[in-house]
């Protein structure tokens, strides 16, 4: 091996080096039972970031109308607790927030079904805290999804 194939492999990642090596990881969801590509297979990231950014604008608007009187500061603060109380209500009632069903996902339990109420409650929260969030397994779920046994599909 060369020293741009040891660079390479470095900077690729351990997935990458082991993926040359042979390991097949299979595709996002697999592990779940869930199919590869459509309806029902896990959500792409970049779907899942863009559903967070129209929640948290939302949230925004409605924190700094409602309860901030002007202040942005306020806004902000107030923005996180409106964030909770959308996550919860809507993920538990209908399996989305409003940004998740403009991009066409969806909530739902490891196993298929609709996610109880107090799965939805811990992955709320833990949501909110932003860093479970950022930690994710090789089906590409969140800390706050693997802990709540959650996973987000496309619808």
């Amino acid at each position: 091996m060369d020293n741009r194939q040891a660079i390479g492999s470095w900077l690729s990642g351990p997935r990458a080096a082991a993926e040359d090596m042979g390991v097949d990881f299979g595709y996002r969801g697999q592990r779940l039972g869930l199919p590869e590509t459509g309806p029902g297979s896990v959500a792409p990231l970049g779907r899942r970031f863009g559903a967070l950014f129209i929640d948290w604008g939302l949230c925004f608007l409605i924190a700094y109308g409602l309860f901030a009187g002007g202040d942005r500061q306020a806004a902000g603060n107030w923005a996180l607790g409106v964030f909770l109380v959308l996550s919860v209500l809507t993920v538990g009632t209908v399996g989305f927030t409003p940004g998740k069903r403009l991009l066409g996902l969806r909530v739902i339990c490891e196993n298929g079904g609709r996610l109880g109420t107090g799965w939805v409650v811990v992955r709320s929260v833990l949501l909110c805290l932003a860093i479970p969030a950022l930690i994710w397994d090789r089906d590409g779920r969140g800390l706050h999804d693997r802990l709540a046994r959650a996973v987000q599909v496309r619808i």
